[in-house]
């Protein structure tokens, strides 16, 4: 695994060096909503962004210490290029090498949300990588013993002092640290975010044909300008639900069972694999499933249950247009933004 976190970490390097990459405006360690964005979710008045907050979270992000053995870090299953998603593997790996059951999902927008993870087993963002650090599947570490090591670290100790007035290291400002790095991790600058605010963008008849038939075809479950509704639902992809009972494992619900959280669609087409499990390669096998894969089940979602069959009724030319426009939702200025890349390579 840590060869795994040399290629993370090169990455990084690559990304911050591209001539195409993108260097911080004077105001880029300050929340700012998108325009086209719906009202934000997180708790800022509790731990509003900072520059040296951001740098800290950026810096633990990207460090190893993190896990038990100090081979994984945030990045390896969250990389930048990627939309800070895992492209490496179906199900996402952690220390030793231990498979998990289900593919990490990107990291975008999480000011914007409500709850986190496919099943939503957490409902606010500073306790989000307490599952990743504690997870026997993953870092597999105890937050007591990563808060020993950062006080231990040569580098930490001053960190946390200009990030937090003066403190020590504690798991409270650990995580709130971490939080400051990933709500900055706003996605909005793609394609169709320039055409909706009318910043000189043109779609191309195809794809704004597209954008109709999404609409029609898939915006009920991906909706506003955050392509989710946030919601659990079934979409058929299993009959029966042994291997992972997605929100049911959480609610203890009988009607929960084989629902998972509605993923963005922003920068789809850089986040394969696709669904909670990394099955489908493709945006095009993701379509062909909708159309005429999706197995009937007695929590199966009400949208795929609308026509004469289950699914989504798709020709291979609306299938063609829709992928068109789902591309155009992907964002190079996030990216490749210098201000995410790993602080250790630069």
């Amino acid at each position: 695994m840590k060869v795994i976190f040399l290629v993370v970490a090169m990455v990084g390097l690559v990304m911050g060096c591209t001539s195409e990459g993108v260097s911080p405006a004077t105001d880029s360690y300050k929340f700012q909503k998108p325009a086209n964005f719906p009202g934000v979710i997180y708790t800022f008045g509790n731990n509003e962004v900072s520059r040296e907050g951001f740098e800290l979270g950026r810096a633990l992000f990207y460090d190893p210490v993190l896990s038990s053995d100090s081979s994984i870090a945030c990045a390896n299953c969250h990389q930048q290029v990627k939309a800070f998603s895992d492209p490496v593997h179906r199900f996402s790996r952690g220390v030793n090498d231990r498979e998990g059951i289900r593919n990490a999902p990107a990291i975008q927008n999480m000011a914007f949300q409500t709850t986190f993870f496919w099943d939503g087993g957490v409902k606010h963002l500073d306790f989000v990588p307490i599952n990743a650090i504690t997870s026997e599947k993953e870092m597999a570490e105890k937050i007591a013993q990563v808060v020993v090591k950062l006080n231990r670290s040569k580098i930490y100790p001053d960190k946390f002092a200009k990030a937090f007035a003066n403190e020590k290291p504690t798991s409270q400002k650990m995580l709130f640290a971490l939080s400051q790095f990933m709500n900055m991790m706003v996605s909005a600058n793609s394609r169709y975010d320039k055409y909706i605010r009318q910043e000189g963008e043109q779609l191309t008849t195809e794809v704004l044909e597209g954008l109709s038939l999404f609409k029609t075809k898939c915006g009920t479950c991906h909706a506003s300008d955050l392509f989710t509704d946030g919601s659990f639902r079934n979409n058929g992809l299993d009959a029966s639900f042994e291997k992972d009972e997605g929100r049911k494992h959480i609610t203890e619900l009988s009607e929960d069972m084989g629902k998972f959280k509605v993923p963005s669609l922003r920068n789809a087409e850089l986040t394969a694999p696709y669904m909670h499990d990394g099955r489908f390669k493709t945006l095009k096998e993701v379509l062909d499933h909708y159309g005429q894969n999706v197995k009937p089940s007695e929590t199966l979602d009400a949208e795929l249950k609308k026509g004469p069959s289950v699914g989504i009724p798709l020709t291979e030319e609306e299938k063609g247009k829709i992928i068109a426009f789902i591309k155009t939702l992907s964002d190079k200025t996030f990216t490749q933004d210098n201000r995410f890349t790993n602080p250790f390579l630069k």
